[in-house]
């Protein structure tokens, strides 16, 4: 036994090791404020104490060690794994000097500098170190948004994988019971709810199992999640859902590959029926389990006795916090009970075979109710003879337990009183075979669950006897497998007809772009095994991933990036420089690195070089760090512009999608926040060996060719350098249309660049769909901000030989094709499963472009245009005052920004498919402001 003297006092430990008859004292050199036993070495403990020091024990408290400072309050844990070999391992979050968070391990007795490790490299997000089980989480922070790690038995990190749009803003880990990871995310569109997602075996990659779970705080501002794992029974959850602002209870048996809502009871406490019809009106339950140790909560399941569940609830459309009453199933949820009209606390006895329930009630109590039939009858028993106002209740530890504990006080101002209550007396004799039935666990009349049947011993409900030690399963047959024992793979949803299918996201070939020529890898067939399933045979060959051989691939989207994702170094410093490579051959590859500095080094195979390569510069500036990667197949190159010393959160890059060739173009650098300070303006553009250098953010060019041509701007401010690339496409002439979307497809719209570049991926592929325009001459570029609108380019593509170019009227052609396929609505595409986004056409542009941005300054030149302009717009309203002809306005969007342009045209006359469209002749020019007088009048 051990006491805690009260701090205020003094700081001590009183040790009795005779069951309380003696007791010793043991002064401490610190003020405790927690201890942490040792699940298994039960002399083993941790103390924290108020100066946020960590403190080890291996005598039960007898003698102590510092361990380590500045640690984390509530981030220290015992290595607790399936196959851990170091049971005195002590994981830790701790602070460094300047504020920073790591994660530390040592050995509880030897936790010196030299012996501390640091398993994951660099900092981490403070009070976010996790260690459950064979899992260790933490969070970080880049860009604005959290990364979240896991390690798996204690192996090297890896980032944990989220659909590519759940933009996570926080993450609760719920489970890690049978080598999976059950966590809840909230994502970028949510604020009361959280998406509930299910991991693979390393807990990395994750498929959604439930959205919009119902969440709240609690009483300290910790977030409470609305789900319950039922005890006993492996994959069985139940789980509040948000719906249309109603919150309603669902209940899986396979860990989320299927929810149902519960069905209510036929009759009601009083045996008259009940009319509820799903889906319009069910069985409701409150989830939340009780954090008080001395009460049951308002939810109640045991692993002895895996069909009971007890909860309160209601009937009805949705959950209420009114007309509660008290329900129970004793055949694992699929029929429920009610048993009590008000809340009770429901203590479990001898292994379910003895319920005992207790009116929740701030009024003195006497009486109590058992039931020795898992609920169907209760008989009540005084257990006090002056009534009691209740604190808690206690069920005596171990598993042939018929002794409760009842402590409270019979005024405010007694004592407490404890009550001990024992019912072996109700019994005359032990449980023998002939009083136990089987029975077999089932969801709805199936009885796979899990790949399993399985069959338990339940004792018969006129038996009264006592059961005695758990017996378990009666016995457990595995099933033939079947669809409904898969779930989809990571990147795959569910479609309304059942069938995984890959998200509009996600590209399953990548899966193989780690591979090397020679080897194989897992190619998954859009579905995987939920995780302890017990099938055999059936559909498992079919669903299962099958090892293919790795294809022989030429080099393709190579990066070469610092271990930091920074773009800067510090002088003197080493910097890791990570090479990545989206697909090729990593073994049989020749890879060349030139730091810039006049040092380059060569490796042969991608494999040498998964720690990084790391790299010293003894000069201040900008560094051009290319690497070339060769194989029989092909080659690819990359550069990275290191500035080796400067903070800016973010810059976005704004420029036209198209334009014309030796037309002059506006880039403008957007940055985040606005007001930095002094700014240095790096522009890498065309094919230019050396930058251009500015003090300004916008810079105007020509391009003299046609083609695409990149851009990227590196902006520098204090010790920050951050840039954006921009690809730009240039030619003599081109067509363009404004397209709108279906009003829902803003509701799905995070506003940020990834989202737009796969959705105008997806719009492209379903025009050429539609219409069998070629992808060459169609490019679409989804504009930014609400509601969501895209530019749609028709481009004169030409062959690499130079010949087969596309003539103007050929554009003409092909965008009337467009705009006809548009107005018939036969473009559409599916956003995700039961999500429809149907296309619009908006206007049509003709170009080439004219820029109306001024390259002149002076009032007289401002004067002189506007006297040209203003007579041009009289004389327009006296020639043509019958009939002004409508005038063709090219909006285009730059990025953040709008620019209004007006179009120049070779003369073509109007077309029936071209609606509310005219083409000007060539040199006709509208002055903005004129334009919008003339369509006034």
């Amino acid at each position: 036994i051990m006491l805690l003297t009260d701090p205020e006092i003094e700081s001590s430990l009183l040790i009795s090791s005779d069951e309380g008859a003696t007791y010793q004292k043991y002064r401490l050199n610190f003020y405790l404020q927690s201890l942490l036993f040792h699940p298994k070495q039960e002399d083993w403990i941790l103390a924290y104490s108020q100066d946020q020091k960590l403190y080890s024990s291996a005598e039960f408290g007898r003698r102590w060690q510092l361990i380590q400072e500045g640690v984390v309050p509530n981030r220290f844990y015992w290595s607790m794994m399936g196959s851990n070999k170091e049971p005195d391992l002590v994981h830790l979050e701790a602070r460094t000097a300047d504020g920073h968070s790591q994660y530390l391990t040592c050995r509880m007795q030897n936790c010196t500098e030299a012996n501390r490790n640091k398993p994951f490299p660099g900092y981490i997000d403070p009070d976010s170190l996790i260690v459950q089980d064979d899992y260790v989480f933490v969070q970080l922070t880049s860009g604005g948004r959290p990364h979240y790690y896991v390690s798996y038995r204690r192996n090297a990190f890896a980032q944990m994988k989220l659909p590519k749009y759940a933009l996570p803003k926080d993450m609760h880990v719920i489970s890690t019971d049978e080598n999976q990871v059950l966590a809840a995310v909230q994502e970028w569109n949510q604020n009361d709810t959280y998406n509930l997602y299910i991991s693979d075996t390393r807990g990395v990659y994750f498929t959604l199992a439930l959205e919009n779970v119902q969440s709240s705080r609690g009483p300290e501002g910790n977030v409470m999640i609305d789900l319950y794992e039922v005890a006993g029974i492996k994959g069985m959850f139940l789980a509040n859902k948000k719906i249309d602002n109603q919150v309603k209870t669902f209940i899986t048996y396979n860990k989320g590959r299927d929810w149902r809502l519960l069905q209510a009871p036929d009759t009601d406490l009083r045996g008259d029926p009940v009319h509820c019809l799903l889906p319009y009106c069910s069985l409701h339950l409150h989830l939340k389990v009780s954090e008080n140790p001395y009460t049951s909560g308002i939810i109640a399941s045991r692993d002895t006795a895996p069909s009971i569940i007890v909860a309160s609830g209601n009937i009805g459309s949705e959950l209420s916090d009114s007309d509660i009453s008290m329900f129970v199933s004793s055949d694992a949820g699929n029929t429920w009970r009610q048993i009590f009209e008000e809340e009770h606390s429901v203590l479990y006895l001898d292994q379910g075979g003895v319920l005992v329930a207790m009116k929740h009630t701030s009024l003195p109590i006497r009486h109590l109710w058992l039931s020795f039939d898992e609920g169907r009858s209760w008989s009540k028993y005084s257990f006090t003879s002056i009534p009691l106002f209740v604190d808690g209740v206690l069920g005596e530890p171990g598993e042939e337990t018929l002794i409760m504990t009842v402590f409270g006080h019979f005024s405010h101002r007694s004592e407490w009183q404890l009550v001990k209550v024992d019912y072996k007396s109700i019994f005359d004799r032990r449980c023998a075979e002939e009083d136990y039935r089987p029975w077999q666990l089932h969801s709805q009349g199936e009885a796979c669950i899990m790949g399993a049947k399985r069959i338990y011993k339940k004792r018969k409900s006129e038996r009264k006897c006592m059961q005695g030690k758990y017996a378990g399963a009666m016995e457990s047959e595995p099933c033939v497998c079947t669809e409904a024992d898969f779930d989809c793979d990571y990147g795959y949803e569910r479609h309304s007809n059942g069938q995984c299918l890959p998200a509009f996201w996600f590209n399953p070939s990548s899966l193989s772009k780690d591979c090397s020529l020679g080897q194989s890898y897992l190619n998954s067939t859009g579905y995987r095994k939920v995780v302890s399933n017990n099938c055999t045979d059936g559909v498992r060959e079919q669903y299962t991933a099958k090892p293919q051989k790795c294809p022989g691939k030429a080099p393709r989207g190579l990066r070469i990036v610092t271990a930091d994702g920074k773009l800067t170094a510090e002088q003197g410093h080493n910097v890791t420089l990570m090479v990545q490579l989206e697909e090729g051959d990593v073994q049989r590859t020749f890879i060349q690195v030139d730091f810039g500095d006049g040092i380059a080094v060569s490796y042969v195979n991608l494999s040498s070089m998964e720690d990084g390569i790391k790299h010293v510069y003894h000069n201040v500036g900008i560094f051009r760090v290319i690497v070339q990667v060769d194989n029989s197949l092909g080659s690819d190159s990359a550069v990275l512009y290191l500035h080796v010393t400067c903070p800016l959160e973010h810059v976005h890059l704004s420029l036209p999608f198209v334009t014309t060739k030796n037309k002059e173009v506006n880039a403008t650098a957007v940055l985040w926040p606005s007001q930095v300070g002094t700014l240095t303006y790096v522009w890498w553009y065309g094919n230019n060996t050396e930058p251009l250098i500015t003090l300004e953010g916008s810079i105007s060019f020509k391009f003299t060719s046609e083609g695409m041509n990149t851009i990227t701007v590196q902006v520098s401010a204090g010790n920050a350098i951050l840039q954006d690339t921009k690809t730009i496409a240039v030619y003599e002439e081109f067509r363009s249309l404004r397209l709108s979307f279906s009003p829902n497809l803003d509701e799905y719209n995070p506003d940020i660049p990834e989202w737009r570049r796969d959705i105008s991926r997806v719009i492209k592929k379903s025009l050429v769909e539609a219409t069998g325009v070629s992808n060459q001459h169609v490019l679409v570029a989804v504009l930014p901000g609400l509601p969501t609108a895209a530019e749609l380019f028709v481009l004169p593509y030409q062959d690499p030989a130079g010949e087969n170019k596309r003539s103007a009227e050929d554009l003409e052609q092909i965008a009337e094709l467009l705009i006809h396929k548009l107005n018939l609505n036969s473009v559409h595409f599916e956003l995700k499963p039961g999500v429809q986004i149907l296309v619009h056409a908006a206007h049509l542009t003709a170009a080439p472009l004219v820029d109306l941005t001024p390259t002149h300054s002076g009032s007289a030149m401002l004067m002189l245009l506007s006297v040209v302009f203003v007579g041009l717009a009289v004389f327009v309203i006296y020639k043509f005052k019958r009939k002004i002809p409508g005038i063709n306005v090219y909006a285009q969007m730059q990025n953040e920004k709008e620019r209004e342009m007006v179009s120049r045209v070779s003369h073509t006359e109007s077309r029936p498919h071209v609606p509310q469209t005219e083409l000007r002749r060539p040199g006709q020019l509208i002055d903005e402001k004129v334009e919008s007088q003339l369509i006034g009048e």
